[in-house]
């Protein structure tokens, strides 16, 4: 026992007080630790705050940015819309057969074309807009496999439907010709303008309809076109409705001379390839 306590001196000795002041300098310790934890907590909180309003602003800014595009394309005329739709073609971006989808979005955007000129052709939009749907359907089916307009005329072809009166080959070739109709008709209306003495919009469009649909109307669809010419609307407000949010005649000119020789080669195409599986000649009644 006495070499006990001798022991316990001599710790004393050199160590000092082992238990001396040990509860109070627990206490600080786990005070320290608890303040570092505690500064470490909300330096954390603080950048995952930061974070997180980066996140948000970005996400504003990406919406806000979305919104400005979204509202400057639905300013943009039809026919700039379709140039838009033309240009990947025109540079080689898609394969050479005809294609699906930029064939059935400048066909929707002649229905709205259409739809300015009038009541006046209400039979050939209807026309229009069914031979769109029936594309559309097959296109559905299979979009890699219809991804072309060649695609579609071949099928129908092969099983011999291609000739009946609503195959989707006929609406290529109806659809096609409204097209022709209605670059004839922009062609005139720039070509007018240079001119002293500008022709009505009704002039301009039964010019263009003896050039592109009536050769293939039959006596019933003729008969319909001349009733609908006399309801055709004024040329300026015609004017006003295609040029878009700037109805200045030099942009709209601007616009007509470029669509035009995007969309002719593209129809020209199409026309050939109808040719080669002689269906270019089709008539209606």
């Amino acid at each position: 026992m006495v070499e006990r306590e001798r022991d316990e001196g001599e710790g004393m000795a050199v160590y000092g007080p082992l238990h001396e002041g040990g509860d109070d300098a627990a206490v600080e310790g786990e005070a320290v630790v608890v303040a570092a934890a505690g500064e470490n907590g909300q330096g954390e909180r603080g950048d995952e705050i930061e974070r997180d309003g980066e996140e948000e602003r970005k996400e504003n800014d990406d919406e806000e940015a979305e919104k400005e595009k979204k509202e400057e394309v639905e300013e943009w005329s039809e026919i700039r819309l379709a140039i838009a739709e033309l240009s990947p073609i025109s540079h080689g971006k898609m394969s050479s057969p005809p294609p699906t989808l930029p064939f059935l979005g400048i066909s929707l955007l002649l229905l709205q074309v259409l739809d300015k000129i009038g009541p006046t052709m209400a039979v050939l939009r209807l026309d229009v807009q069914r031979n769109i749907e029936r594309l559309q359907e097959l296109y559905l089916l299979d979009p890699s496999k219809y991804s072309t307009l060649t695609a579609m005329v071949e099928k129908e072809a092969d099983e011999g439907t291609a000739r009946k009166a609503h195959s989707c080959a006929r609406a290529v070739l109806w659809l096609t010709r409204s097209m022709d109709f209605t670059v004839a008709l922009l062609q005139r209306l720039e070509d007018d303008e240079g001119s002293e003495e500008h022709q009505s919009l009704a002039q301009l469009v039964e010019a263009a309809y003896k050039v592109s649909l009536k050769p293939w109307h039959g006596w019933i669809a003729s008969a319909a076109s001349k009733i609908a010419m006399k309801l055709i609307p004024e040329r300026k407000i015609f004017v006003s409705w295609i040029a878009g949010k700037d109805p200045s005649r030099s942009v709209l000119k601007d616009e007509i001379e470029r669509l035009v020789p995007l969309l002719q080669p593209f129809l020209v195409d199409i026309h050939d390839m109808l040719a080669k599986f002689r269906l270019d000649r089709l008539k209606s009644t």
